[in-house]
């Protein structure tokens, strides 16, 4: 038996609170890719098969830092030719080490006209659409200037941070446009982790100065164009979520567990944005059995399930290698069945 996907008219309804169907979206297949399971690789596949998939997800081919595809080797964040530090961690590479540069990396910025920035079109079904890419703002800084710049950089070179903030919001806008004309993009996903297992990497102060005015750019235009806007960020980010509520934030992703507390970000935020919850990869996936999965599955549901809608099922990040088939066939098989008994219940409750 395979079940049936919702519509992205449903799930437009569902993301906007307007209403909440027979069950709960589930959009696992972003976060599952069936490799990671190995040997089970072709169980994983059946099974996604056979579970819902409520939205299907289209790369953006944003700009490498430094590489430049063969077809535009202009198509790249760094002008210049820079070779990657081999003693450096990802976070700590700096391929920007003087700002005085800023002026050549915007007069040589890439083109968002690149006509190999969609690989693939999608599918040809009834479902959402969502248009993405990784690295927004804070992670493309950190990316250029690495983690420690980045971080100092807010207090010591505020107006190249902002330069480079509106030129990025300027690139970004003009991709969001070309995904809905091309593509017919219900929403916009990409990623700025800006909180840490115990808090966020900045203070209120910064955020509101430097990364506010931007987002709400973004989310602007999303909408004059019809479109959601939807974000994943990692870690304690709750400082910012009335931030991002305010300026029109539609879909929250993960509510990264052992970070917040949940039920607390439910009761507080639950009615005012669009949470895509995300199961914990951490300890539960990896290393839970199957009746703990479907204990965390449970929960999760409990804690965030509303009568009309504003909530989604998905995985915190990517499942890594040491999810075993068990695990994976009880989160598809607690999400779909137990998310549908929920939503019944609250149906049934409200009729009465």
């Amino acid at each position: 038996m395979v079940f049936k996907e919702f519509t992205a008219e449903q799930l437009k309804h569902i993301i906007e609170g307007k209403n909440a169907y027979e069950r709960i979206p589930m959009i696992y297949d972003f976060w599952t890719p069936a490799e990671r399971l190995g040997k089970d690789e072709a169980r994983a596949v059946e099974l996604m098969e056979v579970y819902p998939c409520d939205a299907q997800f289209i790369q953006i081919c944003m700009p490498d830092v430094s590489d430049a595809p063969a077809d535009d080797p202009e198509y790249k964040w760094l002008y210049r030719e820079q070779k990657k530090q081999e003693s450096a961690s990802y976070d700590a590479q700096i391929l920007i080490e003087d700002w005085e540069e800023l002026d050549e990396i915007i007069a040589h910025f890439p083109d968002p006209k690149y006509p190999g920035i969609f690989k693939e079109k999608g599918k040809e079904d009834s479902r959402y659409k969502v248009a993405c890419w990784w690295y927004c703002f804070f992670e493309r800084l950190w990316s250029l200037r690495g983690m420690e710049n980045a971080l100092t950089d807010f207090y010591f070179y505020p107006d190249e941070v902002h330069r480079l903030f509106q030129k990025l919001t300027n690139f970004y806008m003009q991709v969001m446009e070309r995904a809905k004309n091309e593509l017919n993009a219900d929403a916009i996903f990409t990623s700025d982790d800006i909180g840490t297992q115990t808090g966020p990497f900045f203070s209120e102060k910064i955020f509101v100065e430097f990364f506010k005015p931007y987002y709400k750019q973004l989310f602007d235009k999303a909408h004059s164009l019809d479109m959601h806007f939807w974000l994943h960020s990692c870690g304690n980010i709750e400082l910012f979520l009335p931030h991002f509520i305010e300026i029109g934030l539609d879909v929250i992703h993960p509510i990264q567990k052992y970070t917040m507390e949940e039920a607390r970000i439910a009761k507080l935020y639950g009615d005012k944005i669009c949470i895509w919850a995300g199961f914990d990869v951490q300890k539960t996936i990896p290393f839970g059995t199957g009746d703990e999965v479907r204990e965390e599955v449970r929960f999760m549901i409990d804690t965030y399930a509303r009568k009309n809608g504003r909530f989604m099922l998905a995985c915190g990040n990517r499942i890594t290698s040491d999810c075993s088939i068990d695990s994976f066939e009880a989160l598809l098989g607690e999400s779909y069945d137990y998310g549908n008994e929920k939503m019944k219940n609250l149906v049934h409750a409200e009729e009465v």
